[in-house]
């Protein structure tokens, strides 16, 4: 039971997301009492992965944060002394913003009784145009939750978060919806199945028009659990650091990996696959010759460019994009190398872009032809398997566990405890908290920025290819100077992130203005709504857009802890998900925090061989500490690998 959670630690951990878990782990394995918590029914914070109808669930929660009031402190305030202060932290996570559902597949429940009745279970909740009675016509499901938060050991599915409740929709005229009526809410967009103006163009018959499935909403609810939908798209750099602290800390064995198939760039509205390897370069059919020695030339110049610093001594200060105008390359190399090799903004300045070009060319070759790993099952495996190595040394797991307050010593001014809402007084010599659950006075002023996100379901890739078993980044330019460019990453069905024939692709950005407005126009360059006839065989070419959400997520990566207000000298934040492709800021905020808190101790070493372990003054060599755990989370990933369609791989040095 909760109420029985010992009263001291060494370090209290609030939040599950990547930072905090890879400090649990780290911690944990240096010998220190850790309780690691969160108020979320989930792991890993905005860095999880949830099934359909466990987003869908998400989605209810975060409309049911924007809705709650304050806490109480009445609960709490008798516990603090005299020679003590309170400080709140915050009861509602206010990370998401501007949410807005579209769905666009047909509603045909005529060919399955089994999608009939998995609709049937809950015929109140049918889409509206907007949210006007959030608590009656949302299309979201709310996961009933036991009470119970007793310490507990991640499990492989936790984050998958399934709700009970399936939604529905109806067909009706498509509705739009300004900013005005949405604000912060969720907003449902149904979209009618078909043309109703007579005179709007019909698509004609063909015969040599491929044949394509046609997937409806119902099989997308039906197949829900196939699906594993990140809040954050993240991809692993072969040489990254997070690869690199995986292997070190021997936690990539409770992972697997698939390898990034295709690097894509869009140029002049169409999708083309970027060559690599130096056999892509010259096996490619959209280069000529020239442009293949001179590609050839500048990329062997950026694997050192350092001791070549007369080549670019008088860019450092100007942006990349101007330092490649100068490099005699042609359009089209300059576009793949600025968008698709360095994937760096124009204004980037060359130094950074050099650095960012060497990096992707040292990543190549050793996982495989692109520098790019995905996890199977989405990016919300990565902060479990470090808290499975937490659990392992000791670390306490309690979710759906909210702390009320920090107790801070007025006269020293270090943070003496935390009280969790059974009002426990938990102590602790150092705290570690996640930047959503901090207060708004704590944070008033703090300069956050926003990353914009997109979520497609749609029914085959953007670039077709012989095999549809294709991983794909493609970044797309920004359409006017000053805008942002737009990472898109596509991912098949067997990373075991979507259902069979389908795609699950993600966009990000920083955000200019709401999500949906920063990337639709980008979603309109690359798919066709389902719910538009096709026109002709151009159309047909595109991919159909099935079901689509838009929110918007708070950056707070750049935030120095100068810049809250009133936090006490053993009280250490870390930040949420970043708009970078990688996770590099995790890994190093981590490391950072870390030696803060214990100087001179090793970071993540690997855990020792259960075997090595001896207790002095035993004749028998007992089991050692946490074999158990050791040997359950290797049956857990081998029993996961078992069922892979297209097996991954682990990771080795």
């Amino acid at each position: 039971m909760a109420d029985s959670l010992p009263t001291e630690f060494d370090v209290v951990i609030i939040g599950t997301g990547l930072p905090e878990s890879i400090l649990a782990a780290a911690c944990s394995r240096s010998g220190q009492r850790v309780l690691h918590v969160d108020s979320r029914s989930y792991y890993g914070g905005n860095w999880a992965s949830f099934t359909f109808s466990g987003l869908l669930s998400w989605l209810k929660e975060c409309e049911q944060d924007s809705e709650a009031g304050d806490r109480s402190p009445a609960a709490w305030h008798n516990l603090i002394h005299d020679t003590e202060e309170a400080i709140a932290l915050r009861s509602k996570d206010d990370t998401i913003q501007h949410v807005e559902v579209f769905c666009y597949a047909s509603e045909d429940t005529g060919d399955s009784t089994e999608e009939t009745d998995a609709l049937q279970k809950n015929p109140s909740l049918v889409a509206s145009s907007t949210l006007t009675e959030p608590l009656d016509s949302a299309c979201l499901s709310e996961e009933t939750h036991s009470d119970s938060t007793s310490p507990e050991m991640p499990a492989k599915d936790t984050p998958q978060h399934d709700g009970e409740i399936l939604p529905e929709v109806t067909e009706r005229e498509e509705t739009q919806v300004t900013e005005k009526d949405c604000g912060d809410e969720t907003c449902i967009h149904p979209v009618s199945g078909g043309a109703k103006d007579e005179n709007k163009p019909m698509a004609e018959d063909n015969t040599d028009q491929p044949k394509r499935n046609r997937i409806t909403y119902s099989q997308i609810v039906k197949e829900g659990r196939r699906f594993n939908i990140d809040l954050v798209s993240k991809l692993l750099y072969s040489q990254g650091s997070l690869i690199d602290l995986l292997i070190k800390s021997n936690v990539s064995r409770y992972a697997e990996f698939k390898n990034v198939t295709r690097i894509l760039a869009f140029r002049e509205g169409k999708v083309e696959q970027v060559p690599c390897s130096r056999a892509d370069v010259f096996n490619s059919r959209e280069l000529s010759m020239v442009e293949k020695r001179m590609l050839m030339k500048f990329l062997t110049f950026c694997l050192d460019y350092e001791q070549h610093p007369g080549e670019y001594q008088d860019f450092t200060q100007r942006p990349f994009s101007e330092y490649l105008k100068t490099q005699k390359l042609t359009p089209n190399l300059h576009h793949f190398i600025l968008h698709s090799i360095a994937m760096t903004e124009p204004s980037c300045s060359t130094v950074d872009g050099l650095k960012a070009t060497k990096h992707f060319l040292q990543c190549l070759g050793r996982y495989g032809n692109t520098p790019f790993l995905f996890p199977l099952y989405g990016q919300g495996e990565i902060p479990q398997c470090f808290c499975r190595m937490c659990a392992v040394f000791g670390g306490i797991y309690c979710l759906r566990h909210s702390i009320q307050c920090l107790v801070v010593d007025k006269e020293s001014g270090r943070c003496e405890a935390v009280i969790d809402h059974f009002g426990q007084r938990i102590s602790a010599k150092y705290f570690i908290v996640e930047d959503s659950y901090l207060s708004e006075e704590t944070c008033a002023g703090v300069p956050y920025k926003q990353i914009s996100r997109a979520v497609l379901i749609t029914d085959q890739s953007v670039l077709k290819a012989d095999s549809d078993q294709q991983i794909s980044i493609l970044t797309v330019p920004p359409a006017e100077p000053g805008a942002r460019a737009v990472r898109v990453a596509e991912l098949c069905s067997s990373t075991m992130t979507c259902m069979k024939d389908t795609y699950l692709v993600h966009l990000t950005c920083s955000s200019a203005h709401t999500a949906r407005e920063d990337l639709e126009p980008v979603v309109q360059k690359l798919f066709t709504p389902c719910a538009e006839p096709e026109m002709d065989k151009g159309d047909l070419a595109k991919p159909r857009l099935l079901w689509a959400l838009y929110f918007n997520m708070r950056d707070s990566s750049e935030v120095s802890r100068s810049s809250y207000n009133g936090l006490p000298s053993n009280v250490y934040v870390c930040s949420g998900p970043d708009c970078g492709l990688g996770n590099e800021h995790a890994v190093k905020l981590a490391e950072a925090l870390f030696q803060q808190v214990f100087p001179g101790e090793d970071f993540c070493p690997a855990p020792p061989n259960p075997e090595d372990i001896i207790f002095d003054g035993d004749d028998k060599q007992p089991e050692a500490p946490g074999t158990n755990d050791i040997i359950m989370a290797k049956l857990e990933s081998s029993e996961g690998s078992q069922n892979l369609e297209s097996p991954g791989q682990h990771l080795q040095n």
